[in-house]
């Protein structure tokens, strides 16, 4: 037996187990930290001026009298994914997660659109729910989920899971489920934090965003 045969084919076989481990590697899903907890490296202002500041290890978004609604947005783009992050927004302020959302020159001059996840303190009661911005509307409410509608938390930390798998996206607020949408319009796109456009109030309202996780998924 020529036993340099041999290690040759136990080299070839120690090889290819490591190609493909590492292959499986690739798949697995990994989690990373979208807010480094100071600055605002990875994302960019798109829309109106209001101001986003860093405070205590967390974006505050503030509201400014008479400009249109204004997105932080990621520079990257993510596919497939789940997002979880705390958000605490004023009782009387409209604000929204934006999820696989674009900004293109040949779509109304580089309006913000997409999907958003809703993180609205109204009376109707619709955090977690699915809005189209920019585009076509409501995709899904939450008015036959009343558990959804009653898992906000006035005044406090809430906990926003979104889940982006192929043409589905899923929503948990203070982990009740909320919204679970089927649409493939949209496969990628950035993720944004937004401040609504207040028209003409001048006393600023803010909502503030901490601890963004992202885990890319396949």
């Amino acid at each position: 037996m020529d036993h340099r045969g041999v290690g040759c084919r136990e080299v070839i076989m120690a090889a290819a187990a490591a190609v493909l481990a590492g292959g499986l590697g690739a798949c697995a899903p990994t989690q990373q930290q979208l807010f480094d907890g100071r600055t605002f490296s990875g994302w960019v202002k798109r829309g109106g001026n209001a101001q986003f500041t860093v405070e205590d290890g967390c974006i505050v978004g503030t509201t400014r009298p008479d400009q249109p609604n204004t997105f932080l947005c990621t520079i990257g783009n993510y596919r497939d994914f789940i997002l979880e992050l705390e958000f605490k927004v004023d009782p009387e302020l409209n604000s929204g997660v934006q999820v696989r959302s674009e900004s293109r020159p040949d779509y109304r001059g580089g309006v913000v659109h997409g999907y958003q996840v809703e993180t609205a303190p109204s009376s109707r009661a619709w955090t977690g729910g699915i809005y189209d911005e920019g585009r076509r509307g409501w995709l899904a409410p939450l008015d036959g989920n009343p558990a959804a509608q009653a898992a906000f938390k006035q005044g406090e930390w809430n906990h926003l899971r979104v889940e982006a798998r192929g043409d589905r996206i899923k929503t948990w607020v203070n982990e009740v489920p909320a919204a679970d949408l089927r649409d493939g319009m949209t496969r990628s796109g950035f993720i944004a934090l937004q401040v609504h456009g207040v028209g003409g109030r001048q006393e600023p309202l803010s909502v503030r965003f901490r601890k963004i996780m992202l885990t890319r998924l396949n």
